[in-house]
């Protein structure tokens, strides 16, 4: 048996993949992610849930948001992390699967928002560890969902849109079906958008409205439950209200779709980016999304259905239970990850989320200005993945070079992670810069290898970084790192692109006039993608130079 589980914000839910499907585990799988202490012990799930509102102080939820950080919570005197409640409710989760299965569950797969960065996603695997569970591997939500999504209409071809608006998080992804291959062609998303924060916003709006005090901690969480009930009600009414006791009146609540779009207009245009730049890095415009499918409990918000048809152009899909649809792909992807013969026809694709690159200088005049950041791997290409770039030294006579790997997407290199470091010895130069040519790979494990050659030496030096993997055995990295060797030939020494770029100057050398400034032009343009190294872009341009050749040389040859 297989096990995928959805860590979310509001609720978590596992599932367990068995006779060639997912399905979840529970008659009623949804956990509140939640946890509270009730006389000195620490519980989860519903009951915790009940005492949210009439127990705030020794009440915690919505911590995921807090995964990667040192940020702490008190429950009564006791003191934790987002990273220690979150290992109480996988245990709880792994404890209602072993119950339910009789399997003793220790290998998950664990579903975590796309745009989490690599300190968020090493807190969700810390927390894994802490409850017993080995996470095999961490998958992007929306990729999850694609995966059950893909898998329902395997047969199908085109480009599905992912809108994956959970409790703490909002992610986007774009996947493509053909021939049993479920291919991810982009990701985005915003860590810090999702049905909280439209809560919030009507909390807000109603603390203000009616003169509710929000300093007394109790009056809080009952008013916050009242606003998250106003809400959920408003996804089947146009008007929505409930009665609030506060300082012995009693309060008669009530709110518009009109009025909560107005509040919470700011949370709905966030929602636009983060689709733009997932059409952006897919190379694809709305138009060519064939089918948009909702992922998460806050797509149920008439308010962002509807932003959504407006973007996209058309009604998105819910054939899945949004809030199961994440879990239940968790575990087709706990399947693929172990083999399972029932996935012999399917094949799985993913992306880089964020980009991957080094810390820089840059020369402004006279002077040098340090920790620019150079992607070398850039967000949303197709992993495995191994990118070279040449980088240069600053100063005459240097000796030594300080390469330092980050992710993010920020200009400046202090604003993004930084995964770690390497030293690279250069002969001393009095008269010229040195160069060293840099190579980064990276494959769907987590791993990362650094390959450096200094190139008037050839000395050449190697770093493996593992803090990404999650824990693999030595075994497990020594087996990967040979399976990216064969990513690690340029494009320009491949053998099939040598053989384009000489046919090209063959017949460069047959053709006369104006063909001439033609297959010049191919020449350069295909000299140029090799320069970017992005596989999927090459071999397009190697079928359409060919085709133009074939069609030349027939011309030509009489």
């Amino acid at each position: 048996m297989y096990f995928g589980i959805d860590l979310g914000t509001t609720n978590s839910l596992i599932s367990v993949f068995e006779n060639g499907q997912p399905r979840l585990i529970s008659s009623k799988p949804m956990v509140p992610s939640v946890v509270a202490l009730i006389d000195g012990a620490l519980i989860t799930g519903d009951a915790a849930k009940e005492r949210l509102p009439t127990h705030p102080k020794d009440t915690v939820a919505a911590f995921k948001r807090a995964m990667g950080t040192d940020k702490t919570f008190k429950l009564g005197r006791q003191t934790h992390t987002a990273v220690d409640l979150s290992a109480m409710v996988l245990a709880h989760l792994k404890h209602l699967a072993s119950s339910e299965t009789g399997y003793d569950v220790s290998d998950v797969v664990i579903s975590v928002p796309a745009y989490f960065n690599q300190l968020q996603r090493d807190a969700v695997r810390a927390a894994a560890l802490a409850a017993d569970l080995n996470p095999l591997r961490l998958i992007n939500e929306p990729t999850a969902a694609a995966i059950a999504y893909g898998l329902q209409d395997i047969d199908e071809q085109g480009h599905i849109l992912v809108f994956d608006l959970g409790g703490g998080t909002f992610d986007v992804s774009i996947i493509e079906v053909f021939e049993g291959v479920l291919e991810v062609k982009a990701t985005s998303g915003d860590a810090f958008l999702g049905g909280e924060d439209f809560t919030k916003v009507l909390f807000e709006h109603l603390a203000q409205k009616h003169g509710i005090p929000t300093d007394d901690v109790v009056i809080k969480a009952r008013l916050w439950d009242a606003a998250e009930s106003l809400k959920q009600r408003l996804s089947t009414a146009h008007e929505a209200e409930c009665d609030f006791v506060c300082d012995d009146r009693t309060e008669s609540l009530s709110i518009s779709r009109d009025t909560f779009s107005d509040i919470a207009s700011n949370l709905v245009r966030r929602l636009r980016l983060p689709v733009e730049r997932a059409l952006y890095d897919a190379k694809l415009t709305s138009q060519q999304i064939d089918k948009v499918v909702l992922v998460g409990g806050a797509t149920r918000m008439p308010l962002v259905r509807s932003q959504v048809s407006r973007m996209l152009g058309k009604l998105p899909e819910v054939g899945i239970d949004p809030d199961h649809v994440v879990a239940l792909g968790a575990g087709i992807q706990a399947a693929l990850t172990a083999n399972d013969a029932a996935l012999d026809d399917v094949v799985m694709t993913d992306v880089s989320a964020f980009s991957l690159g080094f810390s820089i200088s840059r020369q402004f005049g006279n002077r040098y200005e340090h920790g620019f950041f150079e992607p070398v791997i850039e967000r949303n290409t197709v992993i495995p993945a191994s990118r070279e770039h040449i980088f240069q030294t600053v100063e005459l006579g240097q000796t030594e070079v300080h390469f330092e790997l980050y992710q993010g997407e920020a200009p400046r290199v202090q604003d993004n992670i930084k995964l770690g470091a390497m030293k690279v010895k250069v002969p001393r130069n009095s008269k010229d810069y040195e160069s060293i040519a840099v190579r980064l790979s990276y494959d769907t494990s987590g791993l990362l290898e650094v390959d450096t050659t200094v190139l008037s030496t050839q000395k050449t030096q190697s770093v493996t970084i593992t803090d990404l993997t999650g824990g693999l055995s030595a075994r497990e990295i020594s087996a990967r790192k040979k399976a990216l060797q064969s990513l690690k030939v340029h494009p320009k020494d491949n053998e099939d692109n040598l053989a384009l770029l000489a046919r090209i100057e063959r017949c460069y050398a047959m053709a006369l006039a104006e063909d001439r400034n033609q297959l010049q032009n191919m020449l350069l343009t295909f000299q140029y993608a090799l320069d970017r190294q992005n596989p999927s872009e090459i071999q397009s341009l190697q079928e359409s130079l060919s085709e133009q050749l074939d069609q030349f040389e027939t011309n030509y040859v009489r």
